[in-house]
């Protein structure tokens, strides 16, 4: 399969930002992140028969769309400043069009994790700077069959998971002509940034979580059936109403320490870090639509002399979570706010999350909505976001999404080569995860297969 990249333009918005909102000022939550961009892709196999011209039509509608989406959104029109902004310049999203000389089912079938980075308009990187570069950056893939993968790249600087969402269901709903989606631009005001200590913080921690050597990415797939059986497994054990992501996260913790003792030949005290979504957490109307990194770290420790049981990890996972509640969220806010970040920063440091342990990063996209972005011709078959194989500086990074079936999770793993060796092995884990499979659900299978018959 080959990509050819057909033309790059910038999509500025449709109405050029006012004078006065010219500097988007961040808050002090987009410090905590130090990763210059948030991926995904969105695959859209063609189930219509039609051509790469009607294809490329749609194309237009994007354009046309993600210039008007960009009006309401007009930070991510602009370009990075610095740490503490947003310069507001009217820039636009740099926009890719490329055609993939395969098919889009074809892919889908057997994913490529090399191949897939290039759909995205900007090699994913666990490291570097984006200052000075374009916010938004999008790459419209159209396969020979008239099948469409979009990839997008927004600086982590203004995006987390949740917000990306708002994002492309504005876009998409813009797209569609419903309903116009208006983001909440507040977040500064809530949790203003007077300095860059944070940030300071941040950097040290995170340079102690990157790695090098190899990065191994696999995805590993709970279905619904597998999640109900860990959960049973840990309510006979004591936990009550385990969530899907406090016992997909727990088992993986799990396996993915048996696979550091046997690549290192000794037990290793690990900590998991869990994204915590503060949205829900604040007293405030449209908090759901927050544009920004409205997250706060939550960090769990298995001493290397703990006894490793999936229900005694699931509660380690759900108290660590448990700690950014309702009263941290309130204490965080305001210019006093960072005595209280402080402090659990200081928490999570005397639990070794910096230097010492093997650290396994969870964050989860579960729950947001990502299948339901529909720009006009169905919803997405597949949504996917950074593979990181291959890369030479990584980090042990553990990406959970939803499945296209109701109730399942696609967890992306990212793991250093030998440790990866061992995790696709383990006998626990492949118990309940199937090693990637097809990302074909299986009533698209039939429909595939049928367009694929030639007339």
């Amino acid at each position: 399969m080959e990509l050819e990249v057909i033309s790059k333009e910038n999509i500025k918005p449709s109405s050029p930002t006012p004078p006065h909102l010219k500097t988007f000022n961040l808050s002090i939550l987009d410090q905590l992140i130090t990763t210059p961009y948030i991926p995904i892709i969105l695959y859209y196999p063609n189930h219509n028969g039609e051509n790469v011209l009607q294809a490329l039509k749609k194309s237009m509608l994007l354009k046309k769309s993600l210039s008007k989406t960009l009006t309401q959104f007009y930070p991510l029109a602009g370009t990075t400043k610095d740490h503490l902004s947003i310069d507001c310049n009217d820039v636009g999203a740099s926009y890719v069009l490329a055609l993939v000389h395969g098919r889009c089912d074809d892919f889908l079938r057997q994913p490529d994790h090399l191949f897939m980075n290039r759909f995205l308009p900007i090699e994913p990187s666990f490291d570097g700077s984006n200052v000075g570069a374009p916010v938004t950056n999008v790459q419209v893939n159209i396969f020979k069959c008239g099948g469409i993968a979009i990839g997008v790249c927004i600086s982590h600087n203004i995006l987390d998971g949740a917000a990306f969402y708002t994002f492309l269901k504005g876009w998409a709903n813009m797209a569609c002509g419903s309903e116009v989606i208006y983001p909440n631009l507040t977040a500064s005001s809530i949790f203003p940034a007077k300095s860059l200590w944070l940030r300071d913080i941040s950097m040290v921690f995170f340079q102690s979580l990157l790695k090098h050597g190899k990065c191994s990415t696999k995805r590993f797939v709970f279905d619904s059936n597998a999640i109900a059986a860990l959960k049973d497994e840990a309510t006979k054990n004591g936990v009550q109403k385990a969530t899907k992501v406090e016992v997909v996260s727990a088992l993986i913790w799990k396996c993915a320490v048996a696979a550091s003792k046997v690549a290192c030949g000794f037990d290793n005290t690990s900590t998991l870090t869990h994204a915590v979504n503060l949205r829900r957490k604040l007293a405030t109307e449209s908090s759901t639509d927050f544009i920004g990194n409205m997250i706060w770290i939550s960090t769990a420790v298995c001493q290397a002399s703990n006894e490793l049981t999936l229900h005694g990890l699931v509660n380690k996972v759900r108290e660590s979570i448990a700690k950014v509640d309702i009263e941290f969220v309130n204490k965080a806010q305001g210019v006093d706010g960072h005595v209280a970040m402080q402090k659990s920063l200081k928490e999570n440091g005397k639990n070794g999350s910096i230097g010492g342990v093997e650290n396994y990063n969870f964050t989860s996209w579960c729950n947001m909505g990502f299948y339901d972005i529909d720009f006009g011709w169905g919803k997405p078959s597949w949504v996917t976001g950074i593979a990181g194989n291959g890369a030479p500086v990584f980090m042990n990074l553990v990406t959970l999404m939803d499945t296209k079936c109701y109730g399942g999770i696609e967890a992306w793993v990212n793991l250093g080569e030998e440790e990866m060796k061992s995790l696709q092995c383990n006998n626990e884990l492949l118990a309940y995860a199937s090693l990637d499979p097809s990302a074909l659900p299986n009533d698209e299978v039939d429909i595939v297969q049928n367009i694929s018959q030639p007339i």
